[in-house]
């Protein structure tokens, strides 16, 4: 199967360094790590510093929850 490339990275520069600005140059992509979302249809490449947002199950933890009318909350994880 062939799966597209999602890089992971600052939204600050072309490179991986927030630092460096706009269109940084002369600048080598370091790559930390790669992720496999067959799911989605990517690999990501996860590049330099950043936080990740986690991925979403199937069937969603809310889906478990309820409220009664005395406002009791049961069903969470």
């Amino acid at each position: 199967e062939r799966l597209n490339v999602c890089i992971a990275k600052t939204q600050y520069s072309f490179s991986d360094d927030a630092k460096a600005l706009g269109r940084a140059r002369g600048f080598k992509l370091s790559v930390k790590d790669l992720q496999i979302r067959t799911g989605a249809g990517f690999i990501v490449a996860v590049c330099g510093k950043i936080m990740l947002m986690p991925g979403l199950p199937k069937v969603p933890n809310a889906l478990n929850m309820k409220i009664t009318s005395e406002g009791v909350i049961s069903g969470l994880a």
